[in-house]
């Protein structure tokens, strides 16, 4: 089941890239509850290193768009002198959705949280 889960790291990988194509079609809560993800799993991505790569990716775009006159938010507008602001706003939310969805999810998975079978 590890290597299963290996290949959505490398899906998020992806994810990223195509979110700036304009392309964000991932859905991660759904797609977590439909692979059946364990509490175990959903645990070790949010302490891996893509998680954080994600949040970083984030924080960045949070800063680019706030602006700034300082050495640093000139450096992110050369990054992502590309991107228009609007766009740049939906790509960080999209991305954090991510993180959100794998907490989420996490906090949903936690034990002695099943949900009952109505009769």
């Amino acid at each position: 089941m590890r290597d299963d889960f290996e290949n959505v790291y490398d899906m998020i990988e992806h994810a990223i890239e195509y979110a700036f194509e304009g392309k964000m079609t991932l859905k991660f809560y759904e797609f977590l509850k439909y692979r059946k993800t364990t509490k175990a799993e959903i645990d070790s991505f949010l302490n891996s290193s893509t998680a954080k790569e994600l949040a970083d990716e984030v924080i960045e775009l949070r800063e680019y768009i706030r602006g700034g006159k300082d050495s640093e938010h000139k450096q992110l507008r050369e990054a992502y002198h590309h991107i228009p602001k609007p766009q740049a706003r939906k790509i960080m939310n999209y991305l954090g959705r991510i993180l959100e969805d794998a907490a989420r999810y996490s906090y949903d998975r936690r034990p002695g949280r099943r949900k009952k079978d109505s009769k």
